[in-house]
């Protein structure tokens, strides 16, 4: 499997399919959601095909329940593992939450305690898609709008020993980190700092949106329905600058825009890693940062 571009990418909704087609976008890769393609037929594949022939595919898992108590899903599992060698994606990628309790599904992303019992099983449940898959998988850190007294784990500990044990890549959602840090109080700064950013091979950036819980204080919905903000802009600015370029998928999954404002978000991202690489190379140039 070829690597993918470190550039921005965009994520592929059908109401935009026909002008992708006619308009040839310069757009890096795009992504979709493993579940929306788990039939065998249709239109949904005939235009995935279609945009698979012309870019990089990247392919996101959102309701396999890395995180749940349960065992994973086998069907669901085999369903994957046929989406995923029929597309060959250059990258594959889960959530760090549950969504399943039985006897039934919950149809969000849910998050978990972190202790040792829930990194175990975490690991056990990667180790187990990974082979089913044959193939590494990148593990996102999730939006949170709780805490667990039952935790006894720091977040970026938590998902350092994970990938650590289990050798998964991660997926550093940059719009997770700054909706989490409001809702939790912490520093989002710090927060990218500290994370392992040698391991991350995909960002995500999202919009979301703001309001109040019930104490009047800001909280912060990882919704998808916009562009990402300023805020999110500058930490980004600051994982390029440690990390460097890696691939940047623009994520919009409610109130769906025209193309052609995905398509400036995405050139927005894609503005920023330039600039980046600009002023990487100018600074190489003066010798005020060495490559090794």
């Amino acid at each position: 499997m070829e690597t993918m571009p470190n550039r921005a990418g965009a994520c592929f909704k059908a109401e935009h399919f026909r002008d992708i087609v006619n308009d040839a976008p310069e757009v890096s890769f795009f992504e979709v959601h493993a579940e929306n393609y788990m039939g065998d037929g249709g239109s949904p594949h005939a235009q995935l095909t279609k945009i698979r022939e012309d870019y990089a595919l990247s392919i996101h898992g959102v309701g396999l329940s890395i995180g749940g108590a349960a065992p994973l899903d086998i069907q669901h599992l085999d369903r994957l593992k046929k989406l995923v060698d029929r597309y060959q994606p250059h990258l594959f990628s889960e959530h760090l939450a549950w969504s399943t309790h039985t006897p039934g599904y919950v149809n969000d992303l849910l998050a978990l305690p972190y202790t040792p019992e829930t990194r175990d099983i975490v690991v056990d449940h990667i180790d187990q898609l990974q082979n089913h898959l044959g193939r590494q998988m990148l593990l996102e850190n999730p939006s949170t709008y709780v805490t667990f007294e039952d935790s006894t784990m720091d977040e970026i500990d938590f998902i350092s020993e994970v990938a650590f044990r289990s050798g998964c890549g991660l997926l550093l959602d940059v719009n997770n980190v700054y909706v989490s840090s409001i809702n939790q109080g912490w520093d989002a700064v710090d927060y990218i700092q500290r994370y392992p950013i040698a391991l991350v091979q995909q960002i995500h950036l999202a919009g979301h949106t703001e309001t109040e819980d019930a104490q009047g204080d800001r909280l912060l919905i990882d919704t998808h329905n916009g562009a990402f903000i300023e805020p999110v802009a500058e930490l980004y600015a600051q994982v390029l600058n440690t990390k460097g370029a890696v691939p940047t998928l623009i994520e919009w999954d409610n109130d769906i825009p025209p193309w052609s404002e995905l398509l400036a978000d995405t050139q927005r991202a894609q503005a920023m890693i330039d600039l980046h690489a600009r002023s990487d190379d100018a600074a190489v140039k003066s010798g005020t940062r060495h490559v090794a």
